[in-house]
């Protein structure tokens, strides 16, 4: 596996005004030798210019298409002085001095053009041996010109950039200005005075009273979050206890049924009991019907002698019933 590093920079882009003067001859390349790809000590010299106030990440991105344009490419960047925009576009919240310094710490410029002109001239370009100037296509109306860059495009130099679209340095002023009140209130909370800010006094202690406001608000909006989040527990563990009753009550019902139910375990336990209790209690009863005669044990019987005869065949009489008629004689 092939592992690359990229090797980050580690210095600004230098200024254009610092660098020595190069006295070689100067020949510039073609579109299709610039696309082909230029030998190494020869790359193509793109020159990007604007006054990036407030550089944002719309400007980073028009620089890295500037410096993709071609396989080797050496991107210049020039920036207009705070006199000449204040003039030609309007007032900047970043100096000149700043707008350079950030642009300088931009990844993709090579070099950096101070005091830029608002147009370019055939002398300018030559100067700094440029190739090719990148750009949006769109027509940029100024100073009295329906298109700054109209003579690039029909000299050919012209390589067009896209915008990014949602982010620019006249969207972003516009964001403060619409919230003017929350970043003044904002900065005040960071120890930035009144004067600092051209605020008056009494504004400042609108900002104030607006502030302590929006503090018993968030109190009271975190009161009711945390009164609804314990409202919610409640619920669910009210929730979790009713079907944890249901499932005991479901239970406790089976079981009573089982227990006292039209079939249940008492019934049976009861007429059990009852069953043995009168079996207890209650004589036993005589057979319904006697035994045949010839199947019945005789009885003992006491006959007298003198009232029955004898047979032969009759056994002798036993010596209790001998003892019976011998009291009987002697009466």
């Amino acid at each position: 596996m092939c592992l690359i590093v990229f090797q980050g920079l580690t210095d600004p882009a230098p200024f254009a005004d610092q660098l020595e003067i190069v006295k070689t001859p100067y020949t510039r390349v073609n579109l299709e030798e610039a696309r082909r790809g230029t030998p190494e000590n020869r790359p193509v010299r793109v020159y990007a210019d604007g006054i990036f106030d407030m550089f944002h990440s719309g400007h980073a991105r028009a620089l890295m298409q500037a410096k993709r344009l071609f396989p080797n490419t050496h991107l210049i960047v020039g920036v207009c002085s705070d006199t000449l925009t204040h003039k030609l576009k309007g007032f900047t919240v970043m100096n000149e001095d700043e707008r350079y310094d950030a642009v300088s710490h931009c990844r993709y410029v090579d070099e950096v053009v101070r005091d830029a002109p608002w147009t370019l001239t055939p002398e300018f370009l030559a100067e700094h041996r440029i190739d090719f100037v990148a750009h949006d296509d769109i027509p940029y109306v100024s100073a009295g010109s329906d298109d700054v860059y109209k003579h690039i495009k029909e000299a050919g130099m012209f390589a067009p950039t896209q915008r990014t679209e949602g982010i620019s340095t006249s969207d972003i002023i516009t964001r403060i200005v619409r919230d003017y009140d929350v970043y003044v209130r904002r900065n005040l909370q960071r120890g930035y005075t009144a004067k600092e800010l051209n605020v008056s006094f009494i504004n400042e202690k609108k900002y104030h009273l607006q502030e302590r406001v929006d503090k018993v608000k968030q109190k009271v909006r975190d009161v009711e979050e945390k009164s609804k989040e314990f409202v919610q527990k409640v619920e669910e563990k009210s929730i979790d206890l009713i079907q944890k009753w249901e499932e005991k009550s479901r239970e406790f019902i089976g079981n009573f049924l089982q227990m006292f139910g039209p079939d249940g375990a008492l019934k049976h336990m009861l007429k059990e009991g009852k069953g043995r209790m009168l079996q207890a209690i209650s004589p036993r009863h005589s057979p319904s019907s006697s035994p045949a005669r010839e199947e019945r044990s005789p009885s003992p019987t006491f006959r007298l002698p003198f009232f029955t005869k004898t047979s032969p065949s009759s056994s002798p009489p036993r010596y209790s019933d001998a003892h019976s008629i011998s009291e009987d004689e002697e009466d």
